[in-house]
Parts: structure tokens; C-alpha cells; sequence
């Protein structure tokens, strides 16, 4: 296939960026050269990541995630991670794979929005899917496939590998009744979210986490999201602020990323293949299931220790929300045709699992909690 009509398809764009020979996806099984190489050979592997070095659940993934393939392999495969800045900068772990300094990379792929405008929803966008749904359109709804497609172009093979459930809205200084109360709210609201709030009158601050706690202190900011209750505990936001919102409309199941070099990838024989298959979709399963428990405790300590008082978003916000995010998702794919694909898969696949979602999961959800009071 000839590369530039590849990229013309995919509407990257993106200039200076290695890109890869157009191979054919594996999602289906390994490349037809895998089995061909070494049996006998060792691999030792550099993992860089954006978050901080064994930050709770983010950062602990990864490294759960290198043990399992170091176990699973025999030793065969050893890899080192590193934490954000250690080896390169947090918002360089894109670059880094795709160019080869780094075998494997730990992240979201919302961050390189400025990649490409479909990556975002392979990570979350507002109103998407829970990580259940994001699970099963991925696996069964043609979702890898279309990520596999788009990061081919950059030399990169993606897994799903990790995921922290729906995270909350964040932390305010100043509570919101209506819609004109995000008039002029400063808040750290990365990614596509941020846009939204922006059209309603709220102005976005990009922060890295370590930065949040200082800004909401400060007066910087008035409001803040970071993950959910059992990252926010470790931060101590509750210390300087006093409203936690819910529910989280911006980051509903927010898928985290494995890319490998596809080099790399494809060099693997066969069984070592599936090796780091198996552990990324274990180390997904896992980071969820970490964030399910831990969340719960974190929430009672907040209340109950600290004294957060914890808010539902009024209707009229989250209807307006709602509103300005689907304008946002359209305009950010309406001149892309590879983007307009994944958004129109996305968008299918989101109407016929809703429809059982709203039947099975939510009606349950609300009997249950009906019934408990």
C-alpha cells in the first residue's frame, strides 16, 4: 500500500512523526512472520509512562503489568518501567515508542488528541462509554480493529491496560446550582471536557496532577478533576475544597493504553505474543477492579473523616453538558473521514448496548438503591 495514501485515509497530518509500513492488523492473532523468530531468544524492554513512578492504581499498573509478562514468559521477556520524566517527559511516551527509544509505553490515548481527533475515543469522551461498554466495543464492536488501523500510521500497537471506572467531576470551591454558575469558573478540566465547560462559560486550566493541589490552595483554580475518590484521598484535596460533584458526565469508563513498538510487536514469536495480550487484558481487568474497591473505602473516609460534602450536578447543568458535548464531538470529527469512523462506530455501537445497558444495569442500579434506603 502506498504510505502517503495511507496517511491522506487516516487524516493524521502530523509532521515529523515516524511512521510505520502498512501491515496488516493482528488483532485477530500474531503477524504471519512472528512464528519465525527466535524461541530461544531474551527481550529486555524499557515501558515508559505518564504517570508518576508507582503512583496508586495508574502508576502501579504498569508494574504489575511487567511482572505478570515477566512470570507468564519465564523470564523470556524483562521489563523496566519508568515513571513520568524519569526517561522521557509524560507527554513524550507517545513519541518515544513510535520512534523506537522505548520498546513500550503506559498511558491514555485522549492525550495525543493533537495526534489525531479520533484518539480520544479510545480513552473517553464525555458521555461514552462505562468501562464495561468501552470493554465490549473494543472486543465485539469493531473497536480495536479501528485502533489498531490508526496506530499503525504511527508505528504503534495498542491494548487496552487498565481502566479506572467512571471518575467523578472533581473538587469546587463554589457550588453549582445552575448553568450560570460556570461563568467564569476556573477549573483544571483536561481534554475534550474542558472544551465543553469552556462553551459555557468556564475557563479550562491544563495542569499536571501534582500541580492541582497547590492551584486549588492558592485560589489559582476553583475547581478541579483529578481521578476519583481513591487518587483524590492521596492528594488531599479535601483539605482545600469543600464540594466533591458527581456524576462523572466527562470520563465515564476511561480506557488506559498499552502501545508497543510495532517493530517490536511484530518481531515477538508467536507464543510471547500472546504472552503480552493475555497480561494487558489480566492487567485491565485488574486496575478496575483495584479502583471498585479502593473507591468505596475512599469515599466513606472523605465523608465521614473529612467531612466532604458530596453533590449531584443539577439537571439543567448536565442537560446543557450533554448538549455542548455532542457539538464538540461532532466538530472535532466532521472534517476527518477516518476520525468520522470511529465516531460513527462509537456512536452505534453506544446506541444498541444503551438500550440493554438502561434495561438491565440501570434499573437494577436504582432498585438496588431504592430498596437500601
Amino acid at each position: 500500500m502506498d504510505r502517503r495514501k495511507f496517511v491522506s485515509t487516516l487524516g493524521l497530518g502530523v509532521a515529523g512523526t515516524a511512521l510505520a509500513g502498512c501491515a496488516q492488523s493482528d488483532c485477530a492473532g500474531p503477524s504471519a512472520d512472528a512464528g519465525s523468530a527466535d524461541a530461544n531468544k531474551t527481550y529486555h524492554w524499557k515501558m515508559v509512562t505518564t504517570w508518576p513512578k508507582n503512583y496508586p492504581g495508574l502508576g502501579t499498573g504498569p508494574e504489575k503489568f511487567a511482572k505478570m509478562v515477566n512470570t507468564m514468559s519465564a523470564g523470556r521477556i524483562t521489563i523496566k518501567v519508568y515513571g513520568a520524566k524519569e526517561l522521557v517527559p509524560a507527554m513524550e511516551v507517545f513519541d518515544a515508542v513510535s520512534q523506537g527509544s522505548a520498546e513500550l509505553g503506559h498511558g491514555a490515548a485522549y492525550y495525543w488528541k493533537g495526534k489525531h481527533p479520533a484518539t480520544p475515543f479510545f480513552t473517553a469522551v464525555p458521555f461514552g462509554f462505562t468501562a464495561q461498554e468501552m470493554n465490549s466495543w473494543l472486543s465485539y464492536g469493531g473497536g480495536q480493529q479501528l485502533w489498531d488501523e490508526l496506530y499503525e500510521g504511527f508505528n504503534l500497537k495498542p491494548f487496552a491496560c487498565g481502566n479506572t471506572g467512571t471518575q467523578l467531576p472533581g473538587w469546587y470551591n463554589r457550588e453549582i446550582n445552575s448553568v450560570s454558575d460556570l461563568a467564569g469558573l476556573k477549573i483544571r478540566m483536561p481534554g475534550l471536557a474542558g472544551e465543553v465547560l469552556k462553551r459555557l462559560g468556564a475557563t479550562p486550566v491544563q495542569l499536571p496532577g501534582g500541580e492541582v493541589f497547590t492551584a486549588l490552595e492558592s485560589g489559582a483554580i476553583d475547581a478541579a478533576d483529578w481521578v476519583g475518590p481513591y487518587n483524590d484521598l492521596t492528594f488531599g484535596f479535601y483539605k482545600v475544597a469543600k464540594y466533591y460533584y458527581h456524576p462523572g458526565w466527562h470520563e465515564p469508563g476511561p480506557t488506559l493504553e498499552l502501545i508497543m513498538n510495532n517493530e517490536v510487536w511484530n518481531a515477538l514469536p508467536e507464543d510471547l505474543q500472546a504472552i503480552v495480550r493475555a497480561a494487558a487484558a489480566w492487567a485491565n481487568d485488574d486496575m478496575l477492579s483495584e479502583y471498585t474497591a479502593r473507591n468505596n473505602a475512599a469515599l466513606i473516609d472523605l465523608q465521614e473523616k473529612h467531612g466532604v460534602q458530596l453533590r449531584r450536578l443539577p439537571d439543567d447543568v448536565l442537560k446543557a453538558l450533554k448538549k455542548e458535548s455532542d457539538i464538540v464531538l461532532d466538530e472535532l470529527t466532521r472534517d476527518n473521514p477516518f476520525a468520522r469512523r470511529v465516531f460513527d462506530s462509537y456512536q452505534t455501537f453506544r446506541a444498541g448496548v444503551s438500550s440493554y445497558s438502561n434495561v438491565a444495569e440501570a434499573e437494577y442500579l436504582a432498585v438496588r438503591a431504592a430498596l437500601a434506603e
